[in-house]
């Protein structure tokens, strides 16, 4: 099946739009690997002294990019020094201030916060790839529906961590509904695991598995490497 002209240009729009968040999580993620790589002075593992200046990295991303809720920088535990500070994160408030948003670190804790172990960290050190995790609910920050983007970066040639940023459901819902509203049919976003990020109506739900198989359901993958996103809409007139 060709797919219509609305279909395309909704595809590439975007295609567009997440390669644009792609490319500002790469820029972050090269960022903080250079202020790192100079602030340890030859020191194999991160210290406090170490972290002088992330801060601004999150806060200029925030500043910049007004569609991510939180911005930082998570450091892998063998390359931080014992006792030091393995996570720096940064969220904008409800009032537009920002500031560093806490997790609970210690091991057994009922909070604990094993960030090594969820898909935007552990994929990211493995296949040395930008991730896209989510849609899921934030039970330990904004307790709502997040995407997780992030980019995996080296200090003098080993992992040493990811950098990336938080965005709220609801606030991609102005940015790319109407996209997905061009379309004259049921239509969604869909990440790699074939969950919706965001529908054009109620046929398809934030957070819903989608089955394949549907005859009168079609895809497009968008082209941005790594993220396995893609568009997929039916034959049918919208429903309500």
């Amino acid at each position: 099946m060709n797919p219509d002209n609305e279909v395309v240009h909704a595809a590439n729009a975007l295609t567009s739009w997440t390669s644009g968040v792609s490319t500002e999580i790469k820029e972050l993620s090269r960022n903080v690997a250079s202020l790192l790589e100079r602030n340890l002075a030859g020191k194999s593992k991160v210290n406090k002294a170490a972290l002088v200046g992330l801060d601004g990295l999150s806060r200029e991303f925030l500043t910049k990019n007004t569609y991510a809720v939180g911005a930082g920088t998570f450091l892998a535990a063998e390359s931080v020094e014992k006792g030091g500070r393995a996570l720096e994160w940064w969220s904008r408030k409800d009032s537009g201030a920002i500031g560093r948003l806490d997790f609970d670190l210690t091991p057994g804790s009922s909070r604990y916060y094993d960030y090594e172990k969820l898909p935007f960290f552990s994929t990211a050190a493995s296949t040395g790839e930008q991730t896209l995790w989510g849609p899921y609910i934030d039970y330990l920050g904004f307790e709502e529906y997040i995407l997780t983007f992030a980019a995996p970066f080296s200090v003098h040639g080993n992992f040493a961590g990811v950098a990336g940023c938080d965005i709220r459901i609801k606030d991609l819902e102005p940015l790319l509904m109407p996209i997905l509203r061009v379309i004259p049919a049921d239509a969604a976003l869909i990440n790699a695991s074939n969950r919706v990020i965001l529908g054009n109506s109620g046929m398809y739900l934030v957070g819903e598995r989608i089955k394949s198989g549907s005859p009168d359901q079609h895809r497009l993958a968008l082209d941005v490497p790594h993220l396995g996103l893609s568009l997929i809409y039916t034959t049918q007139p919208q429903t309500s």
